[in-house]
């Protein structure tokens, strides 16, 4: 049985679809990945942050992009946050947008 992949808000996924190409492209070929296999991919292509919430690593010519993701019953991934990786680690700001829009999609 396939999942399911939603986005939090409209925005988001406009967002993501607006992703330089190679990012876009990768996201693509991971996506359909993730619907046939599940939501952990395993690193290099996904990353556990704890409590369910999880990062998408998405690397391409343009650079790197993060797309925070979590899983609801049912085989559901809700895509919930993405943004440009601009530094070493991943920005305490990004993680925390992400994190609050877990629990909203949770509750």
């Amino acid at each position: 049985m396939a999942y399911t992949i939603t986005y939090y808000s409209e925005a988001l996924q406009m967002e993501i679809m607006s992703l330089p190409d190679t990012l876009q492209a990768r996201y693509i070929g991971l996506t359909a990945r993730m619907i046939e296999h599940g939501a952990n991919l395993g690193e290099p292509h996904t990353k556990a942050f704890g409590d369910g919430l999880f990062e998408l690593r998405l690397k391409g010519a343009e650079g790197i992009a993060r797309v925070f993701y979590c899983t609801l019953v049912g085989r559901q991934i809700v895509m919930l946050h993405c943004f440009i990786k601009k530094s070493q680690k991943t920005p305490l700001k990004e993680h925390r947008i992400a994190k609050k829009r877990m629990m909203e999609v949770k509750q």
